[in-house]
């Protein structure tokens, strides 16, 4: 699944590539998609420019000239620019034609993403279940420290919970436990204050490379949009079979379900 900075490198190549483009014409292959009447969905959206664009968690914000457009990739969604003499496929199940000639069509295989529109003045900050975004001021070990009170799950489950905060997902989650030489599995009530501000503090320095560096793209996602993630290259726990610090061989355990990476020598 597409993280926060993956999110995040689809949504400003957008941004370059269609900001202030007219929709001439919506098309929408599968109802379902959309949270809501589907042809309401194309009635409205005819005629609309993008103006603005915003992320929240793993959400894309567009906002139009009357309503705010929401798109949510989940697993497998992709967005693709495309000439209209090229081929539809059967898993673009949105097409927005574009006033310079091209079309905005909308990819997913798995049929998982969803589309929404809201009103145009819209606060998604206080989206419900949707925790602050990492680079808020207010994520910070105050916060961290308040949350995790009571609680004793691992810390990678606290992490990939999204009321704590919005956009971390399994890879950067590995990534931000090895960082702090703490095991995933670890539980959140043995955790220290030292520990509140070094999560916080690799949380931010991490997402911020990774969408420097434009995403990870791992297995089958990708950017779709002329974008090549390259922060798998700096992966140390993830996928990895080799710890780049230590030498130790990379184990795996299953937390939550979801696959956690981690060094056994310096991730204590």
């Amino acid at each position: 699944m597409p993280e926060l900075p993956e999110v995040e490198t689809v949504l400003r190549t957008l941004e370059n590539q269609i900001k202030d483009r007219q929709i001439t014409k919506v098309h929408v292959y599968y109802d379902k998609l959309i949270l809501g009447d589907a042809r309401e969905f194309e009635e409205k959206m005819t005629g609309e420019h993008f103006r603005e664009f915003e992320r929240r968690g793993k959400y894309l914000i567009f906002r139009m000239d009357h309503v705010t457009f929401v798109s949510h990739l989940r697993m497998e969604g992709k967005y693709y620019l495309m000439k209209p003499e090229e081929p539809l496929t059967r898993h673009m199940h949105a097409v927005f034609d574009l006033d310079d000639g091209r079309q905005l069509r909308y990819n997913d295989t798995r049929k998982f993403g969803r589309m929404k529109l809201y009103p145009l003045d819209y606060d998604f900050t206080v989206l419900k279940d949707l925790g602050p975004e990492p680079f808020w001021p207010s994520f910070n070990a105050q916060y961290m420290h308040a949350y995790r009170k009571g609680r004793s799950e691992p810390i990678k489950s606290m992490l990939l919970d999204q009321s704590f905060a919005a956009g971390i997902g399994n890879i950067y989650a590995d990534e931000i436990c090895a960082a702090c030489h703490i095991r995933p599995g670890r539980s959140v009530k043995y955790l220290t204050k030292k520990d509140d501000e070094n999560i916080v503090r690799e949380t931010k320095r991490i997402l911020k490379e990774a969408i420097a560096a434009g995403g990870t793209t791992i297995r089958t996602y990708t950017s779709s949009l002329g974008v090549t993630g390259r922060f798998q290259t700096e992966c140390t726990v993830h996928m990895q079979k080799i710890c780049p610090r230590c030498g130790s061989a990379i184990k795996v355990k299953y937390i939550g379900g979801r696959s956690s990476y981690y060094c056994p020598h310096c991730q204590k």
